[in-house]
């Protein structure tokens, strides 16, 4: 790709400024209508230029829901959050869900508690009538052994603890690292997965990044039927670039049977959300694709 998600979110360039198993059937859950959204990633250039115009054309398309992945200072793309909230309600879209990266500098070691950064996020999430607060990437000092990663899922916990108080969810949702590291003769995934409550911590699959990790969304969603509240609906090719070995592309394109995913996922139950991602364009602006995914969608019965 490109512009990899990996590369934005370890460069931090939406953090926070100075900051930011159990039996299968157990997490079997009732069919539920889901939404179709789109990650805001999709369209970081549009939306970096002009939120209010970007949002604005979304809306024209048809979307009604979005996911954010720009909170900085406080801000959601440069706005307050009664001011964002404000813009999206003037469209009539709803933001569900957004990507806020939880790191060490949201939580205190030493009290055992959370930092007003990590607070802060969530309240403003809740401004923004979320249902998901996620976090999409989990830093390398935090995974170096497998005791490690068993204390940060207590924090995972504990942000789910935190965010049930204002009644949304904290959520995770993964890149490739997740299903090539192994620990203690276990995936980082398989680990995350057998040591979070889903009562508290919900999983956002995104379809596509796994493939780069030699994992296939088949064989995940199959494994953990019912436990993505979430996905991230992409599609991959091969690339053509040095960065990685897929890069992602209209849906139906590529490589992934992504309509045989969603259509198992729905009797599955659980997913709620169905989030479009689209990182990588081929030619193409990431506006028309994002109408183009839209309309796939639509097409395969999902609106």
């Amino acid at each position: 790709m490109k512009t990899s998600r990996r590369a934005f979110l370890k460069s931090g360039s939406f953090v926070i400024a100075g900051a930011a198993v159990l039996p299968n059937e157990a997490f079997a859950r009732k069919k539920t209508k889901q939404i179709v959204g789109i990650q805001l990633y999709s369209i970081r250039d549009d939306m970096k230029k002009d939120p209010s115009g970007t949002l604005e054309q979304l809306a024209e398309m048809g979307y009604k829901y979005v996911e954010h992945a720009n909170y900085v200072n406080g801000k959601f793309y440069g706005y307050a959050p009664t001011e964002f909230r404000k813009l999206l309600d003037g469209l009539g879209l709803k933001m569900p869900s957004g990507h806020t990266v939880m790191g060490k500098q949201h939580w205190d070691n030493d009290k055992k508690e959370f930092t007003d950064l990590w607070k802060q996020t969530v309240v403003d999430a809740a401004i923004l009538g979320q249902e998901f607060v996620i976090s999409p990437w989990l830093d390398e000092s935090l995974r170096k052994t497998y005791d490690d990663l068993l204390r940060y899922m207590e924090v995972f916990n504990k942000s789910g603890e935190l965010c049930k108080k204002s009644g949304m969810k904290f959520g995770y949702h993964n890149h490739d690292f997740e299903f090539s590291q192994v620990l203690n003769d276990m995936t980082v995934y398989d680990i995350i997965l057998k040591n979070t409550d889903p009562n508290l911590v919900m999983q956002q699959l995104d379809m596509g990044n796994l493939y780069n990790g030699g994992a296939k969304a088949d064989d995940i969603i199959k494994k953990y039927p019912g436990r993505f509240e979430s996905l991230h609906v992409k599609d991959e090719i091969k690339s053509e670039n040095a960065n990685e070995k897929y890069e992602s592309t209209v849906l139906g394109k590529g490589i992934i049977d992504v309509k045989g995913n969603l259509d198992f996922v729905k009797k599955a139950g659980g997913a709620k959300h169905l989030i479009i991602e689209q990182e990588s364009y081929q030619g193409k602006t990431p506006m028309a694709c994002a109408k183009e995914d839209l309309e796939i969608m639509k097409k395969w019965g999902y609106s």
